[in-house]
């Protein structure tokens, strides 16, 4: 009888575990760049019921959710007029390397100029490979085409933005701050498609579906009821076994 009250318990915890995930999109539903989590389920082990049941009977001990990686969908591109601002338009990523000289991927594309003259997101990390522009330039004096190329003005060329994609971008590691590392399950980054390209003045928004996270919302927490009642009528039953055995 207490394979019932696991196999509900296991649901309410996946059911939890999707509310979670939920809130997190909801959450970040104005980010810039970020992109919307993937929840499926599976289920655990099943195990033969013996005691005259018979050999094909079997039963479950729940489900379980996990994040099977995320939605790859191109956000809105919101337009900003901000020199700084760069939309990637296709899949692909900017290569920065963190405070702590760890190379990571982002889709976020709001710059600056730090004290240096270097491009760098607004956490402070360096774009790579680094462009710096020439002390006194100001934002407004740059141009970035839609290959990257950065130019102080109508003629120099002071770098190129190379944008980077992966084989598997589910199997990216994320380090917060809407920034990814590279691993063994993502594969090594190379250099982006032809197809894709930046746009300056612009950037790209979440790809969550406000509407659709809210309905899923709703259907997870129904089903966390619907499970917690099921733990609770678990429990009078066995209340009621231990009356009857006494």
């Amino acid at each position: 009888m207490l394979e019932g009250l696991y196999s509900a318990a296991a649901g309410t915890a996946a059911q939890q575990e999707r509310i979670d995930g939920i809130s997190n999109d909801l959450a970040n539903a104005s980010t810039t760049g970020y992109k919307s989590v993937r929840i499926g389920f599976r289920d655990l082990l099943y195990s033969a019921q013996g005691n005259g049941a018979g050999p094909t009977v079997a039963a479950g001990a729940g489900a379980a959710a996990g994040i099977f990686g995320r939605s790859q969908e191109q956000g809105a591109i919101q337009t900003t007029d901000q020199p700084l601002d760069l939309a990637i338009e296709g899949p692909g990523y900017f290569r920065v390397t963190r405070t702590d000289g760890s190379p990571a991927l982002t889709r976020d594309g709001s710059l600056r100029l730090d004290a240096l003259g270097r491009l760098t997101t607004q956490d402070g990390d360096i774009l790579q490979p680094p462009i710096v522009v020439p002390r006194g330039t100001t934002p407004e004096q740059l141009s970035i085409g839609s290959d990257g190329t950065v130019r102080n003005g109508p003629g120099r060329a002071l770098g190129r933005i190379q944008l980077v994609d992966v084989p598997a971008p589910d199997g990216l590691q994320p380090l917060g701050g809407n920034l990814f590392a590279a691993n063994a399950a993502s594969g090594q980054p190379t250099g982006a498609g032809a197809g894709t390209t930046l746009r300056q003045g612009a950037l790209e928004g979440s790809n969550v579906d406000i509407g659709d996270a809210m309905v899923d919302m709703m259907d997870a927490q129904r089903s966390f009821q619907m499970a917690s009642k099921a733990i609770q009528m678990q429990d009078q039953m066995l209340e009621i076994a231990d009356q009857v055995k006494r």
